[in-house]
């Protein structure tokens, strides 16, 4: 048994991800603060809730007495930063893979004393995602998917979207862009996109609903074949664009 009192106990988690991590390994009541766009688990929003995406609330989380602050990528970096001149320990995580997502489980699994449930944890959202691969290996067609996590600029979809499209039969359009670790590397032109000829859009624009109109309407678009048989669809960017378990089992389903 982990000696709790060995380990960090008052963790703030300022991305969903790595809150819905600890609850999955039946930790969260180390949890003291996390993001004001936590959904996953719905008693996760019940925590003092410290920051946005990209601002938080210093005086806050300094008055939370955190061991341990959790953020993501170049977007926390400022906050970060900040948190750190201030004399709390973080962590930034960074995933952007698939693979990167189980890393970053089994990294938090550790953080916590709790290495072994988080690799047996990596391991099962790993088996699962072998089993929709060999599913969907059996499709007759992999259409041409396209899709897009902003719609002005157009922005195609991140690493782990583009390989989870693939896991789960698709061919994704912008193979190009994947390893592109910024939103402002992979923005697209929309004619370039219709000449590639989608036969599905998936769109997640990041917290904004959805308006399949703005998509049909685009100039260019109308004999796009994802147009003409009305294959556009929306994904809640809470399933498929928090890098962590939401997006390897609601987003890839």
């Amino acid at each position: 048994m982990t000696d709790s009192n060995s380990y960090p106990n008052r963790i703030v988690c300022l991305t969903e991800e790595t809150t819905e991590t600890l609850y999955l390994l039946g930790q969260g009541h180390r949890i003291v603060g996390v993001s004001g766009y936590t959904a996953r688990p719905p008693e996760a929003r019940r925590k003092p809730r410290v920051s946005a995406f990209v601002n938080a609330r210093f005086d806050k989380i300094v008055a939370l007495r955190p061991d341990l602050v959790l953020a993501f990528s170049d977007l926390q970096a400022d906050i970060g930063a900040e948190l750190v001149r201030r004399g709390l320990p973080v962590f930034t995580f960074n995933q952007r893979s698939v693979a990167d997502i189980l890393q970053m489980i089994r990294i938090v699994g550790a953080l916590v004393g709790e290495a072994e449930a988080a690799r047996a944890l990596a391991g099962r959202l790993a088996a699962d995602l072998e089993c929709i691969r060999a599913s969907a290996a059996r499709f007759p067609h992999r259409p041409r998917v396209f899709f897009e996590e902003w719609d002005s600029p157009l922005i195609s979809g991140i690493q782990w979207v583009d390989e989870l499209v693939e896991i789960a039969g698709g061919t994704p359009v912008c193979p190009e862009l994947r390893h592109a670790g910024l939103g402002r590397d992979r923005i697209v032109r929309a004619d370039l996109i219709a000449a590639r000829r989608p036969e599905v859009v998936f769109a997640s624009w990041c917290g904004k609903a959805v308006r399949k109109a703005t998509i049909r309407q685009r100039a260019g678009w109308a004999d796009v074949p994802a147009v003409v048989a009305d294959r556009i669809y929306e994904v809640k960017s809470t399933y498929i664009l928090q890098p962590g378990p939401a997006a390897l089992t609601e987003g890839v389903r």
